[in-house]
């Protein structure tokens, strides 16, 4: 997919994830894997969810980041730079981002972003729990498994991964049955 929209948020998430090369390999694979699930959403649709692949880590950049909560972070740095609101929607809603988000005391922050169509929050949950952090695939119970060795238990990220992991591996499998 080689959209205008596609474009510019790939040419975003490239220019402000640079510094950080393991991250933007996982953007690029979680991009590659969503374009693989698109067909069967309609063409807006596909092109929003594909760009929404590549901004969803965005709010990890240096120049990004601002409370430390980066779907909150990228969201608002992408809602600014006039992506679409459901590019914005999916960056902010992304991969059980509602846990982290009570877990971190940052509901509220996070509920100024309208919520997304379920059906493009789970294709997008699908694409980065099918993407490891150097951008290979990875069953999704060994991704869950990956971000839980990554970060210590007292830690909201590993709270968070423990409470949404039914949920997230849960939005896979509605991902995959439409995929048929």
């Amino acid at each position: 997919m080689d959209s205008a929209l596609v474009q510019r948020a790939r040419q975003v998430a490239e220019s402000r994830l640079a510094p950080l090369t393991t991250r933007l390999a996982h953007v690029r694979g979680v991009a590659t894997a969503a374009q693989g699930l698109v067909i069967r959403v309609d063409p807006t649709e596909a092109e929003a969810l594909v760009a929404a692949a590549w901004l969803h880590d965005v709010g990890y950049a240096p120049s990004v980041r601002s409370s430390g909560f980066h779907p909150v972070d990228g969201a608002g740095f992408v809602q600014a730079e006039g992506f679409p609101a459901v590019v914005v929607s999916l960056v902010a809603y992304h991969t059980g981002a509602v846990f982290e988000a009570r877990e971190r005391g940052l509901s509220e922050a996070l509920g100024e972003f309208a919520q997304p169509p379920q059906l493009l929050l789970d294709l997008l949950t699908c694409a980065d729990m099918q993407t490891g952090p150097d951008g290979s695939p990875i069953r999704p119970q060994d991704r869950v498994s990956e971000i839980l060795s990554r970060y210590g238990e007292g830690d909201p990220v590993h709270r968070a991964i423990t409470s949404s992991a039914p949920s997230l591996l849960a939005a896979v499998a509605r991902a995959e049955a439409l995929a048929g």
